[in-house]
């Protein structure tokens, strides 16, 4: 029986996250990418929840910072805030 292939959340990207990721080089973007991957196999899992009382995500890991929220069945993930140190 072969493996069924990992679920992936669909990325998408609320406009201030858009306009971060337009400023950065293609050096930053390299070192983004595998992070978002990483939220996209695991959006519940990923982050910490910054606030007790907020849906909001956070991923910070290697000079990596993103701000997400996941939907409840975690098949959609919505990048609010990127930074790459």
């Amino acid at each position: 029986m072969p493996d069924r292939p990992l679920r992936r959340a669909v990325i998408t990207f609320h406009e201030v996250a858009e306009r971060q990721m337009s400023e950065m080089d293609d050096a930053a973007l390299e070192r983004l990418s595998p992070h978002l991957d990483i939220i996209a196999l695991n959006p519940k899992t990923a982050g910490v929840q910054m606030r007790p009382d907020s849906p909001v995500l956070e991923y910070a890991k290697d000079g990596v910072r993103v701000a997400y929220v996941s939907t409840v069945l975690g098949t959609i993930v919505l990048v609010a805030y990127v930074e790459v140190g």
